[in-house]
């Protein structure tokens, strides 16, 4: 049996699975749908469409996401290269993840001159599925951020077939999905604060560009036609059509935005129908296995979640946290500012800058750095003036 969690597994799935004489799949389309069918786009994987079946009982959801981006990767090099056997798919593999991971991924530290092509390959593969689960509670789940693996296709796609991947291609595809988003929620007839607070969850859960904040108008605004290929046009339908199922239902101006979106993508209306099903199917079928929707408002849910576990952890760790913002003059300057007022953007990121960097120097808080991390920064905020001497708060009325 493979353990993801440990050094080889990458030559043991190879192993197990065997070698073919001919690629898996063929054809793009076909390729998605099978994919989307194991959840690997919507973030939470129920199968690996795999030659021999893979037993994933045990398995952390971590695992279970390392392997189900292996297996995707494989068969899209398979698809596109008609080639098969892993020693090839390795080394090309390494090639693009060492040509775009981020700067965040601090990967040079972390491989070794000694490691295989496999080990290295698998260290990559361990920092591109690290969630923000341990920054919240086990009951929510990171469904955002795994949806978002499906960009790693996408590019790996472009390099296959051009030996290269468009400059700032995965920086593009990220704002277009955060969007996309943010606009298909702008059409529910009955908008709530924790539609905004999905929206920070996709953009909290992003690796390869940081917002400040969403601002774009109209579909028309944005520029879809950078996105040719077919498997792009439906990743982006596909995850408004997920944002749009938090509340669990889609509305009839919700679809029609997803047709319009469609229209503009030269998408048949066809997919647009297939997906909302598609999204509803897999969704109603799979559940009560995905802590994120088993509430009325999984948004809301995260929120008082994150709440109660930001509230333990400055609890535990209110002394330190005391004394190190104390020895900060200007952020308690901004901090005292932002009792009555709004902090303009400047302020907002220096607040945020001096908050992660005292963040770094307590153990228990360095979570917030992780993705996702900030999203929870306006709790902590929120929470810091009952941690100080009554002398501040006084100087506040």
């Amino acid at each position: 049996m493979i353990n993801a969690s440990a050094s080889g597994w990458i030559d043991k799935f190879f192993i197990e699975q065997g070698t073919s004489t001919v690629p898996l799949i063929n054809y793009p389309e076909d390729f998605y749908k099978r994919t989307r069918e194991t959840g690997f786009v919507y973030g939470h994987i129920v199968s690996f469409d795999t030659r021999e079946p893979i037993d994933t009982k045990g398995w952390i959801s971590e695992e279970i996401s390392k392997v189900a981006l292996l297996t995707t990767l494989y068969t899209t090099f398979e698809m596109i290269t008609q080639e098969v056997g892993s020693k090839k798919f390795v080394a090309t593999a390494l090639i693009f993840y060492q040509k775009i991971h981020p700067e965040s991924f601090n990967l040079l530290k972390k491989i070794l001159p000694s490691d295989t092509v496999s080990q290295k390959l698998e260290k990559i593969i361990n920092e591109r599925v690290k969630t923000n689960e341990n920054i919240i509670s086990k009951n929510f789940s990171h469904i955002v951020t795994n949806a978002l693996l499906f960009e790693d296709v996408l590019a790996f796609m472009h390099y296959l077939m051009h030996d290269e991947v468009p400059q700032n291609y995965l920086k593009k595809l990220e704002e277009a999905i955060v969007s996309v988003v943010s606009l298909a929620l702008q059409t529910k007839s009955n908008p709530t604060k924790y539609d905004d607070l999905l929206i920070k969850l996709f953009e909290a859960s992003v690796r390869f560009t940081k917002f400040s904040k969403v601002n774009v108008r109209n579909l028309e605004t944005l520029e879809l036609n950078y996105f040719s290929t077919i498997l792009e046009r439906y990743y982006l339908i596909d995850m408004a059509c997920l944002a749009m199922w938090s509340d669990e239902k889609i509305e009839q101006t919700e679809a029609s935005f997803l047709y319009q979106l469609a229209n503009l993508l030269k998408v048949t209306p066809d997919f647009v129908t297939e997906s909302i099903k598609s999204t509803d199917f897999f969704i109603e079928k799979n559940k009560n296995e995905i802590p994120y929707f088993n509430y009325s408002n999984p948004v809301k849910h995260f929120y008082d979640q994150a709440t109660q576990t930001v509230v333990v952890l400055i609890t535990r760790n209110k002394n330190r946290l005391a004394k190190e913002l104390s020895q900060s003059g200007e952020l308690m300057v901004l901090l005292a500012h932002s009792t009555r007022r709004d902090l303009d953007e400047k302020e907002k990121k220096k607040v945020k800058k001096q908050l992660l960097d005292i963040c770094k120097t307590i153990p228990s808080l360095t979570i917030f750095l992780l993705p996702g991390g900030s999203l929870l920064l306006p709790i902590l905020i929120k929470f810091i003036p009952k941690l100080l001497p009554s002398a501040f708060n006084e100087n506040l009325e």
